[in-house]
């Protein structure tokens, strides 16, 4: 099997690490160490499963977040979208946002 390398865009890295935060300020998770929890979550659904996961290909309107994107559901609420580019093995995350963003609609 390939070896995957996966790479973040300095935009994804900040909002990701500001979602820990805000999730625990406005009382979506009653500890930081859950919060923290949660977006462990989906960076390891974005490590385990970006070079398998059937993709799809971004709406034109969507574009420019990234050619392709996967989705994550992690709870009954709340599906998380993860754009990127690839070439091969080597992957960037480029985007994320979920099903409460105006871009969901798009989707």
């Amino acid at each position: 099997m390939e070896k995957v390398t996966i790479f973040y865009k300095s935009e994804v890295v900040t909002f990701v690490n500001e979602l820990v935060y805000l999730l625990f300020k406005e009382d979506y998770f009653s500890y930081i160490e859950n919060a923290i929890s949660y977006k462990d979550e989906i960076i390891d659904f974005i490590e385990n499963n970006i070079s398998t996961f059937p993709y799809r290909f971004s709406p034109l309107k969507l574009k420019k977040l990234g050619s392709k994107y996967i989705f994550f559901k992690s709870n009954s609420r709340t599906t998380w979208y993860i754009f990127f580019e690839n070439k091969g093995s080597v992957f960037i995350v480029t985007f994320i946002t979920n099903n409460h963003s105006e871009l969901a609609k798009y989707l």
